[in-house]
C-alpha cells in the first residue's frame, strides 16, 4: 500500500458480486434480509466497482469473501478473484480469505496455496454463517497455518444482519458469535493478530474486556453507524484501547462516507481519530510504519 496517499484504511469490505460467476439464488434470500436490517436497496457492487469506489476516495481497503458453503450452502465468491483484484490494485487494497473450518484438512491445503501466491494477507471468519465456535479444536489446524506465517484474521462477533428477520433466522444460531469464545484463540495463538469485528452486541463489554486483556486482540468497529456505538466503546476508544479500535464500514451495507461522518460527531477525541482511521490499521495489518 502507498500509506502516504490514503486518508484512511476500511479493514472491513466485503466482495459481494463477482465479475466472474453469476450470484448464488441460495444466497439472495439472506441478502435481502440484510438489505433490509440495513435499509440499504438493492443493488451492490460488483468488486471492480467496490476499488474503483474507494480509489476515488483515497481509502485504502481490505476486502474479503465469506465461505458460507457448509452452514447456508452458499456458493462463495473465490477466494483467487478477490486476490487477483487485490493484486491489480496493491497500492491501495488487500485481499484477505475465507476458508470454513469445515473443511478440514482441504481448507487447510487451500490456505497454504492462497499464502503461497504472496497475495493473501489474512483471514475472515463469520461464526454464525460457518456455524463453529472460534475455539472448537477442528479450526486449530488453519489457525496453525494462519499464525505459522504470521497474519491476522478477523472474526465476526455478536448479532448478525444476515438471517435477520428470516424464518427462524435463516437457520443462524447467534450463540457462535459471543466474543468470549475468542479469547481461547487469543491464549493459545499469542502470535497471530486477531480482530473481532464489530462493535460486539449484545455482549460488548466482553470485546472490549478481551481487547484490553490479550495485546494481540484489536477490535473493527464496522457494520453500526458510529453515533449508534455502545458509549462504553466510545469511552475505551478515547482512552485505554485507543490503539486498538480500527475503522471498518462493513461496505457495501455502510458506506465509508456515511461512517467517517458519524464517527467525527460520536464523542471521539480529535487526538485518536488518525489512530483509528489509519495508524491502528497499519500495525495490526504489519504494514510497517509511515
Amino acid at each position: 500500500m502507498k500509506l502516504d496517499e490514503l486518508i484512511a484504511i476500511d479493514v472491513h469490505t466485503h466482495a459481494t458480486v463477482s465479475c466472474r460467476q453469476p450470484s448464488d439464488e441460495v444466497w439472495q434470500a439472506y441478502e435481502a434480509a440484510a438489505n433490509a436490517y440495513f435499509k440499504v436497496d438493492g443493488k451492490r457492487p460488483s468488486i471492480a466497482e467496490t476499488i474503483a469506489y474507494y480509489r476515488e476516495r483515497k481509502i485504502g481497503l481490505v476486502m474479503f469473501t465469506v465461505d458460507t458453503e457448509h452452514e447456508i450452502g452458499s456458493r462463495r465468491i473465490s477466494n483467487q478473484e478477490v486476490a487477483d483484484a487485490a493484486a491489480e490494485n496493491s497500492d491501495m487494497m488487500i485481499a484477505f480469505a475465507s476458508v470454513d473450518p469445515h473443511k478440514g484438512r482441504m481448507g487447510v491445503r487451500e490456505a497454504r496455496e492462497l499464502i503461497a501466491g504472496g497475495v493473501i494477507k489474512g483471514f475472515k471468519f463469520h461464526p454464525t454463517t460457518q456455524g463453529f465456535f472460534p475455539n472448537e479444536r477442528m479450526a486449530y489446524k488453519l489457525y496453525e497455518v494462519i499464525a505459522e506465517h504470521k497474519l491476522p484474521a478477523i472474526f465476526h462477533s455478536g448479532h448478525s444482519g444476515i438471517g435477520t428477520g428470516m424464518r427462524a433466522g435463516g437457520g443462524l444460531r447467534l450463540k457462535y458469535s459471543n466474543p468470549m469464545h475468542i479469547d481461547d484463540v487469543a491464549v493459545d495463538f499469542p502470535d497471530m493478530t486477531i480482530i473481532i469485528a464489530h462493535p460486539s452486541w449484545p455482549w460488548q463489554d466482553e470485546a472490549l474486556s478481551i481487547a484490553l486483556h490479550k495485546p494481540n486482540v484489536y477490535i473493527d468497529l464496522s457494520g453500526w453507524l458510529p453515533k449508534y456505538f455502545p458509549p462504553q466503546l466510545v469511552q475505551y476508544g478515547n482512552g485505554q484501547l485507543r490503539t486498538k479500535l480500527l475503522f471498518g464500514s462493513d461496505y457495501p451495507l455502510i458506506a465509508p462516507d456515511r461512517w467517517i461522518a458519524s464517527f467525527r460527531e460520536a464523542g471521539f477525541k480529535p487526538e485518536t481519530y488518525d489512530l483509528i482511521l489509519k495508524q491502528n490499521a497499519i500495525r495490526a495489518l504489519g504494514l510497517g510504519l509511515t
